[in-house]
């Protein structure tokens, strides 16, 4: 690249039209649009383990409510509140937005990572040019591990009964 190119490049904008013009990169990507109720909502379900989280965002003052409780009174542990939080830090959103979800199944961890799943994916409904910021970060990933089922003759899903000699 000249010195000319690299001085004309002030934002990601610059650098985007730069390349769809240099032919490093064919069409811009398809534009999305919001998709939000008549109440000004959008809705995403996020699943983590065996739990699913119905996750509703709308503007507002950064209130979470999880099952009808606080986010503070359902996860008591700070480090799922951060996990939580970890999508709207991450596109700059902190308090702006107002939670309300529902979570089922599992425990508090795989319940925790399905809100952020879920959070993740409603925000990219409400503004679709976040998506690239949140997929990088891996957050509209499902994790989909699940504990192993236990097979018959088996003490765990694996592991064997004590052998005995005698």
């Amino acid at each position: 690249m000249s010195d000319t190119t690299q001085a004309g490049v002030r934002s990601l904008a610059d650098l985007k039209a730069l390349a769809v013009s240099t032919g490093t990169i064919a069409e811009a990507a398809p534009v999305r649009e919001p998709k939000r109720d008549h109440l000004g909502r959008s809705y995403a379900t996020g699943r983590r383990k065996n739990a699913t989280a119905r996750v509703w965002i709308k503007p507002g003052k950064g209130e979470i409510v999880v099952n009808g409780k606080r986010v503070t009174q359902y996860f008591a542990r700070p480090v799922l509140r951060m996990l939580i939080t970890q999508p709207f830090l991450l596109a700059d959103r902190y308090n702006q937005f107002d939670v309300f979800c529902t979570v089922a199944g599992g425990g508090l961890s795989g319940q925790a990572g399905a809100v952020r799943h879920g959070i993740s994916r409603a925000l990219t409904h409400y503004e679709p040019e976040l998506r690239g910021v949140l997929k990088l970060a891996g957050f509209l990933t499902r994790d989909s591990r699940v504990v192993e089922r236990k097979k018959y003759g088996k003490a765990k899903a694996r592991r064997s009964f004590q052998f005995s000699k005698r």
